[in-house]
């Protein structure tokens, strides 16, 4: 696995909030801890029920690769999952600028970047 690689991943069981089923995932967590073997990997979820105008809650993802709906990556709904969930990938790999894009998303959401 690489950061910036597209995976199918199942996210069941569904609860709350959260999506469920098996579907597309964004690796976000550090090549540092991915080279490591750690056991769980963070992820953004995709979705192919897209809203425009919606950043930096979704970042739009173009289908391409083995992607083949376009997408909105769910930069909320970051999380960790046990890697054994990770079922099949990569699907697609996101370059640099669209990955400055995400952690900038991810910085924004969480509140991490100066005001």
């Amino acid at each position: 696995m690489r950061r910036g690689e597209v995976w199918l991943a199942n996210l069941e069981p569904h609860f709350g909030a959260g999506p469920g089923k098996t579907r597309p995932v964004l690796i976000v967590q550090s090549q540092t801890l991915l080279d490591a073997a750690y056991s769980s990997s963070l992820i953004v979820p995709l979705t192919t029920q897209r809203i425009d105008a919606a950043e930096p809650l979704r970042i739009r993802v173009s289908a391409s690769g083995r992607l083949r709906h376009n997408s909105d990556l769910l930069i909320a709904q970051l999380r960790a999952i046990d890697n054994r969930r990770l079922v099949k990938g990569p699907l697609l790999t996101l370059g640099r600028p669209q990955m400055a894009h995400v952690d900038q998303a991810i910085q924004e959401v969480l509140g991490l970047l100066a005001e």
